[in-house]
Formats: C-alpha cells, sequence, structure tokens
C-alpha cells in the first residue's frame, strides 16, 4: 500500500515557494517592512 505523503519538492515549492508568493500582497507588505528573511 502507498502511503499517504508522497513529498514532491518541485510541486512544493511551486505552492508555497519563494516565486509563489513573489506576487502576493504578503511579500510586498514584508519589503516595505524591510524585512531581513522575506519567505523560508
Amino acid at each position: 500500500m502507498k502511503r499517504t505523503y508522497q513529498p514532491n519538492n518541485r510541486k512544493k515549492s511551486k505552492k508555497h515557494g519563494f516565486f509563489a508568493r513573489k506576487n502576493t500582497k504578503i511579500l510586498n507588505r514584508r519589503r516595505k517592512k524591510g524585512r531581513k528573511q522575506l519567505c523560508k
């Protein structure tokens, strides 16, 4: 039987990675605040 979690790095970064967050408001807000680290 296959386990439920089949990790896939490309899929993960496409959904939650830097480039996925790049065009959201959250990242711009953080940039305005002068954050050292924008995303994990």
